[in-house]
Formats: C-alpha cells, structure tokens, sequence
C-alpha cells in the first residue's frame, strides 16, 4: 500500500529509499518534478516556509519558519546518498553534494564537483559587487525551452538513479 508521495509499508524495513526533495518556495517546475516523479514512483518532499501554501496531491510537504535559511537546512538534514534534489541554491546544492545527492537546479544544470566552486565563488563576487554600491545582471526571464530541458535533464537523472537503487536491492 501507497502513501502519496509514493513510499510503500514494503520499503520500510530495507533500508532508505530513494526519493526527491524539493527547495520549493520558488521552484518554477514543480509540476514537472511531480508528474515525472509519479512516472518513476518515486516519493517527493516539498520544502517550503510558513509563507507559501502547497498541495499538488502527491507530494509530502514539509513547512519550516521562515527563518533564512530554515528551508535548506530542512532539506539537506533530510538528504542520503543518492537522492535527487531540486534547487537554485548554490550553498545547498554544495552541501547535497557533500551527501552524495544529485542536485539539480530548475534549468537542467546538475551540480556537480567539477562546477561547484566556480558557482559559489561567482556568487560570492556578485554580493561583493553589490555590497560594493555595483550592479550585476539578473537571470533571463524564463521560457519555455527552460521548462523542456529541465524535465529532460531530471527525467534522465530520475530514470539513472531507480536504475541505481534497484541494482543495489
């Protein structure tokens, strides 16, 4: 038997079982997560703070303070090895890293150990820019090609590790 986020009472005494956690509160692909998480029947946890509202009917979400950063904190306690992770967050897509996650953010970009450090390190001297009085540029508006890329890159990422988890059942 299921709940709706997809996590079965036969799961529960083999150990952790795969599943996609969501920084949610600005998470423009939402929809796409969950529908191609049903596809692969994975569970999904949503993060969001007290001042958002989410129910899509199969996602557990879990609502945290809206402390600064309550929600990353929220998520990353709950991440294992393998797991997939949704975000914009460079910090917390480092941090997934150093847990043996695959983050991904809401374009398609998975984070990786080759990319991480330039990303922070970008986002470091940005802040210092605008500390600074300076301006930087902000992100494109985004497009629907956005949308298509994100759910090819997840849906590969999504069928690679099930695949992964089966073989070490």
């Amino acid at each position: 038997m299921s709940d709706p986020a997809g996590t079965s009472k036969e799961d529960s005494g083999k150990g952790k079982r795969l599943k996609i956690l969501v920084d949610a509160d600005a998470c423009p692909v939402k929809e796409i997560i969950v529908r191609a998480a049903k596809e692969f029947r994975l569970p999904v946890i949503m993060f969001i703070d007290t001042s958002h509202v989410l129910d899509d009917g199969y996602s557990r979400v879990i609502q945290v303070d809206k402390g600064r950063e309550s929600a990353d904190l929220a998520l990353v306690n709950q991440t294992e090895k393998g797991d997939i992770v949704v975000t914009q967050d460079y910090g917390l897509a480092s941090m997934a890293l150093s847990k043996g996650a695959v983050p991904v953010n809401e374009n398609g970009r998975i984070y990786s150990s080759k990319n991480i450090d330039r990303l922070l390190f970008e986002r470091f001297f940005s802040k210092k820019i605008r500390r600074a009085g300076g301006r930087t540029s902000n992100p494109p508006k985004r497009k629907k090609e956005d949308n298509q890329e994100f759910e090819k890159v997840f849906r590969e990422i999504c069928s690679k590790a099930k695949a992964a988890a089966e073989d070490c059942k």
